[in-house]
């Protein structure tokens, strides 16, 4: 008896549900299973969004008499309200509510009645849905820009903070180079400055408003789309409505955005962990930003660094889902669409919490970085006989002999006296012995953008002037 009371409910409630396609053809209500399966409440996130698009598409109506002067204000004000609930956080979803429009609409007519179901006038889920999440992907958009630069901000200020602290560079985990630690630091910062200028770039084409394109072939009304779009202040109006609505390429491009920004700092993650390791030794993070062990006492993890590196998969994950859910669409929109937003969702939520994290770990960080191996100025000492003429690959040739000449007598380029430098090859002058020193090494750089203090100070100013165009998180 208590589950035939509690299936007539279900049916009941779901006969109830706020559906923007239900009655008319339809004599029954959702089937529970089909109710279960086909709504998705992720998108209640782009609530603001949908409410932003409502009142531009009620202006537009009025403006070209498909509303009257008061149904317009009428209309306006009941939705200037709802925007102010959803602002504040009092806007109330049902669980009966389809999907985020269903619900606009649905608490538009408890404030306004029978005028509510005006506001569809013109206008079909599909260019709603459409809209809507090229406006949330225009506010994401900003604020990963925002992160990033934050971000950059803090590499700049390691970079600064570290001096003139000479490192190895590596080339197959093998030293290679003597380098700035302030330069290997400001890789990363022009990594992520090319993330900056992608995600910018994406925003041009995410800044199209899909007004107007109504299910697939636009209307019979006298809508104007390039009127929405300017209440929208967007940057252009579509050019085809069955792309509009139909097309996904703007959210893939933000998750591929999203994803070569999240290896960029998994690339680092990897080098950061490396460095906390007690043979490396390199840097020490704050114990706000470490984890411990559950039966490790000494034991202080870099963890922030470790799931960044592990959550990049999953973003890899998303840019696979985002491309293989559109590869077999016919046009022009496909329920298959609706998945997209949980995709976006995550693609956006890792990367926003992964700068946070991260930035605030590597800000924390404090470098005592070892010296590196005086291995790493052999190629300064070919280049020293390449200045007075020998080619280089004979003077490559005389320093890897004289490397393997050390390594047998357990010596390095360090115990080397300027006369047996001489002795062991006359083209050799007794000066040369100072290049073996990683600092000097480091000073007599003079290639653009290479790893020297001049550099680094040219790179400190030339990423200074990129972030005065952004606003820093």
């Amino acid at each position: 008896m208590r589950e035939n009371e509690e299936q007539a409910t279900g049916d009941r409630e779901r006969s109830a549900a706020m559906t923007m396609w239900s009655g008319g053809r339809f004599e029954e209500g959702p089937a529970e299973s089909l109710w279960r399966f086909t709504v998705d409440t992720s998108d209640r996130r782009m609530l603001v969004d949908d409410i932003v698009g409502s009142i531009a598409h009620a202006t537009m109506l009025g403006r070209v008499g498909l509303l009257t002067p008061g149904e317009t204000a009428g209309m306006l004000g009941g939705l200037e309200a709802l925007k102010r609930e959803a602002e504040e956080g009092s806007f109330s979803f049902l669980h009966t509510d389809e999907d985020v429009h269903s619900a606009v609409e649905r608490r538009l007519g408890e404030v306004l009645g029978d005028l509510a179901g005006k506001l569809h006038t013109g206008r079909s889920r599909n260019d709603q849905v459409a809209l809507d999440l090229r406006l949330y992907l225009k506010r994401s958009i900003t604020d990963r820009i925002s992160q990033i630069a934050g971000f950059i901000r803090v590499l700049i200020d390691q970079a600064d903070a570290v001096g003139d602290t000479t490192v190895p560079s590596y080339t197959h985990l093998q030293q290679a180079q003597a380098v700035p630690l302030a330069h290997h630091l400001l890789a990363y910062a022009w990594m992520l400055k090319r993330d900056i200028e992608r995600f910018a770039d994406a925003r041009v084409r995410t800044d199209v408003s899909p007004l107007g394109a109504g299910a697939s072939g636009g209307s019979s009304l006298p809508l104007d789309a390039e009127m929405s779009t300017e209440i929208l202040g967007m940057g252009a109006v579509f050019d085809n409505s069955m792309d509009a609505v139909g097309s996904r390429d703007f959210a893939a491009e933000f998750v591929w955005c999203s994803t070569q920004t999240m290896l960029h700092l998994s690339r680092l993650s990897e080098e950061l962990i490396l460095w906390a390791t007690s043979e490396f030794a390199w840097v020490t993070f704050s114990d706000a930003f470490t984890t411990g062990s559950s039966a490790m006492p000494q034991k202080k993890n870099a963890d922030i660094a470790e799931l960044v590196r592990g959550k990049a998969a999953t973003t890899i994950g998303d840019l696979s889902a985002i491309a293989s859910l559109q590869k077999g669409l016919p046009m022009t929109y496909n329920r298959d669409l609706q998945e997209d937003k949980r995709i976006v969702f995550h693609a956006d939520d890792t990367l926003a919490g992964s700068l946070d994290a991260l930035g605030g770990m590597l800000g924390s960080a404090q470098f005592h970085t070892p010296a590196p191996s005086d291995w790493v100025t052999a190629l300064d000492l070919a280049e020293a006989l390449v200045l007075r003429g020998v080619p280089f690959r004979e003077a490559h040739h005389v320093v890897g002999r004289l490397v393997a000449d050390l390594l047998a007598n357990d010596r390095t380029f360090s115990d080397l006296t300027p006369e047996e430098l001489v002795d062991f090859d006359g083209r050799f002058v007794p000066a040369d012995v100072e290049v073996v020193d990683p600092v000097v090494s480091v000073q007599a750089r003079v290639t653009h953008g290479g790893g020297s203090m001049t550099s680094v100070a040219a790179q400190i100013d030339a990423l200074d002037d990129f972030l005065a165009g952004y606003t820093t998180a």
